[in-house]
């Protein structure tokens, strides 16, 4: 598995669910070993992580049956591409970066222009939103395999003991807000505004959830009366799916899989526009909606296992050896630069 988004000790909370997947894939059978780059938007990073892969599996490639690129400009590093390629898009890398206004950059551009390149020659393209399917060459089907929640590792709390727990006030409305208040795309400023609005009718509080373990988020969605998601763009955002198995009201705007993952589901609204007022007035009918949603059960299908069963039959759709994958144990080889 090649990917730049690897969590690293300056970054431990970066996509959590990377970690999940491969932990799952090796309890269902699958040796995986990591390579994993920092591109961090600098082109010569890439080139280094590309010599550093043929460096170091240059004598190893007959023992691997594939492939999988998790994100799409990871796809540019396994070249010339000597096994089957897996490349699983996740948001921005076929859905373009937008700016703070939504117009593509040139960047966002590049990266979509690089993905359907890097699509065409892939034997097998999962993207996690039907949305992406627009950016793909009209010859590809691809596999549409959202990123999956470990139910079972999901604690279960009350609202007041996760909110005891967080030194959290008992009596006060809480909206929580999760992602990097710094990314434009997540808009984080739309969230405050949105929730000023509402205050002026119905006082709550606006919780942010930021740079802080995993299991604090999770605490914070079983602590909090609803949360809310303002993203610019997004491809199938697992903060969402972990809400809903928390139980959790959400209110959001039209971006990614949301409305999908929302349908029919009592207690969570989407917004009709992206106006602070529009998304407060659906805040305001999740809060007073007065109760946890039945989030969990509209997603087990989500849940990781099935994820992962879904997953080791595209893998051996695509082996061009019929050999058995073997288990070697719970932690991932993991291939970093030095630091």
């Amino acid at each position: 598995m090649i990917t730049s988004e690897w969590p690293t000790e300056n970054s431990p909370f970066a996509v959590p669910f990377l970690v999940q997947q491969v932990k799952f894939l090796r309890r269902a059978g699958a040796d995986v070993d990591v390579f994993f780059f920092r591109g961090a938007k600098n082109p010569l990073n890439y080139f280094k992580a590309w010599c550093r892969l043929q460096w170091e599996y240059r004598s190893r490639w007959k023992q691997y049956d594939l492939v999988h690129a998790q994100f799409g400009q990871a796809a540019l590093i396994p070249w010339p591409k000597r096994l089957p390629l897996v490349i699983t898009f996740h948001g921005v890398d076929m859905l373009g970066h937008l700016s703070k206004t939504g117009q593509m950059t040139f960047r966002g551009k590049l990266l979509v222009w690089l993905g359907r390149i890097a699509a065409r020659f892939a034997d097998a393209v999962i993207i996690v939103s039907n949305e992406m399917k627009q950016n793909l060459p009209d010859s590809l089907t691809p596999h549409m395999l959202p990123t999956g929640v470990d139910l079972a590792s999901l604690p279960e709390l009350s609202k007041d003991d996760a909110r005891r727990q967080l030194n959290l006030p008992l009596d006060e409305r809480l909206v929580l807000f999760v992602g990097n208040p710094k990314d434009p795309l997540k808009r984080y400023d739309r969230a405050r505004e949105a929730v000023d609005a509402l205050n002026r009718r119905l006082p709550a509080r606006l919780v942010l959830g930021w740079n802080m373990p995993h299991g604090d988020i999770i605490k914070l969605m079983h602590a909090c009366d609803a949360m809310v998601v303002t993203s610019l763009q997004e491809g199938s955002p697992t903060i969402v799916k972990e809400a809903l198995a928390c139980n959790l009201g959400i209110a959001s705007v039209v971006v990614g899989d949301v409305v999908e993952r929302l349908a029919g589901i009592d207690g969570c609204e989407i917004a009709a526009d992206h106006e602070p007022e529009t998304i407060a007035a659906a805040l305001e009918k999740v809060l007073l909606h007065g109760a946890r949603v039945k989030g969990r059960d509209a997603i087990r299908e989500l849940d990781e296992q099935v994820i992962t069963e879904k997953l080791m039959r595209i893998y051996r759709g695509i082996m061009k050896r019929d050999r058995p994958i073997y288990e070697l144990g719970d932690r991932p080889f993991v291939s970093t630069e030095s630091k």
